[in-house]
């Protein structure tokens, strides 16, 4: 029996449904949500990414500022746009996209953006809030995670999580999110990554797994508890094809499972519309 799949296009469309309600009701104060995004070079999956947001900020009513640099743009040039935004009552929120060229200290950018206008949530005072349980903007796929895991009714409170990967946007602020005393959280988490030792027996002993190591086919079947529910949230690319950190064959094991596409990217996007909408709305 295959494992249903925790499909994010679908929990993300009825997300961006109920913001769009929410930024009629801005609009119909003279107040129009916007976005600040700063793109530097021409990646291509990061000059996709930045289409996508504006395309979903247009969808649903948000006004998008964009700004798109050569490869060679300086540290000041970059931390010039961001001052203007900042200083800018029109832009309620900023995405700088990562990574910015070599050379460019990214962190000095990003603690330049202002924490009220952070709207990927990982700005040192948002991360201090969130662990503090104060409100403010969440890190987007975390909070993607947790609401697709809630929308298909995934058991979280009071299971086992074990969560693959420590890095800053995923690994440590899910685990911080999920402990918390808060609905579709409040779970006994581990982090691990693949120096740890027993990493194939800690990671079946869990009844959640998020992988976010960013290596294909990290998570075999035999590393799956039977009915667990499985989210592969870290991705690698073999040439142009995307590649999850879940083996095909654990589908015939788990209860759920994210698709390798549609599950968790939908899910960030929508939450980082959600933070923009809420920066708006928390102007007075």
């Amino acid at each position: 029996m295959s494992a249903e799949l925790l499909d994010g296009e679908r929990v993300a469309a009825g997300i961006k449904m109920e913001l769009a309600d929410r930024v009629q009701r801005l609009l119909a104060t003279g107040r129009t949500p916007g976005l600040g995004t700063i793109l530097v070079g021409d990646d291509p999956s990061s000059a996709r990414y930045v289409e996508m947001k504006i395309a979903e900020c247009a969808e649903i009513g948000v006004r998008s500022f964009d700004e798109h640099l050569s490869a060679n743009a300086s540290q000041r040039e970059i931390e010039e746009i961001v001052d203007r935004f900042n200083a800018d009552e029109r832009v309620h929120s900023i995405l700088v996209q990562l990574p910015l060229p070599e050379g460019v200290n990214e962190e000095e950018v990003l603690l330049r953006v202002l924490p009220s206008k952070d709207v990927d949530g990982l700005h040192p005072t948002n991360l201090g809030r969130l662990v503090m349980g104060a409100p403010g903007p969440l890190p987007c796929t975390p909070a993607g995670i947790v609401e697709l895991l809630a929308a298909y009714d995934v058991p979280v409170e009071g299971q086992h999580v074990v969560i693959i990967g420590r890095g800053l946007t995923i690994g440590r602020p899910l685990a911080l999110l999920l402990a918390m005393r808060r609905p579709h959280c409040n779970a006994a988490v581990t982090v691990v990554h693949t120096g740890v030792e027993r990493f194939d027996e800690l990671v079946r002993s869990a009844d959640v797994i998020v992988s976010a190591a960013g290596r294909a086919g990290l998570v075999t079947r035999e590393m799956v508890k039977p009915g667990a529910a499985v989210v592969g949230a870290g991705t690698s690319f073999q040439g142009k094809k995307l590649l999850s950190d879940i083996a095909d064959d654990v589908s015939e094991i788990a209860r759920w499972i994210t698709p390798r596409l549609g599950g968790v990217g939908p899910m960030t996007r929508a939450m980082l519309l959600r933070n923009a909408v809420l920066a708006a709305e928390r102007i007075s």
